[in-house]
């Protein structure tokens, strides 16, 4: 298969795209991550306890672990579903529907 003149642009708008999705989500995430961790601290200084201080420096990769544990949990996969299918269609689904999002955002702009 040979890549045409428009195929190879549609490629690289394709791939701009999720380039531009991934710069977006990625901090988003961790942002996230962090403020929990600052509303943990902050909480436990307010209930005169010491926080978050376990895992890491500070307790900086308790959000990496609470990610962990919760996608390491147990999985209960019915009989007759495609494995594979059944355990990444959430992330699938998040990916393009926030690619969408942001994409179908700066399209107006």
């Amino acid at each position: 298969m040979t890549i045409t003149y428009t195929n190879k642009y549609l490629f690289i708008r394709v791939l701009s795209l999720l380039l531009i999705s991934l710069l977006i989500i990625v901090p988003v995430i961790f942002s996230v991550a962090f403020f929990t961790v600052a509303e943990r601290k902050i909480l436990a200084k307010i209930h005169r306890r010491e926080g978050p201080s376990i895992v890491g420096f500070w307790g900086l990769l308790q959000p990496i672990s609470d990610g962990l544990k919760l996608i390491l949990k147990e999985i209960i996969i019915p009989i007759k579903a495609y494995p594979i299918i059944f355990v990444l269609s959430p992330f699938f689904y998040f990916f393009f529907k926030s690619t969408f999002l942001i994409n179908y955002t700066f399209y107006f702009f």
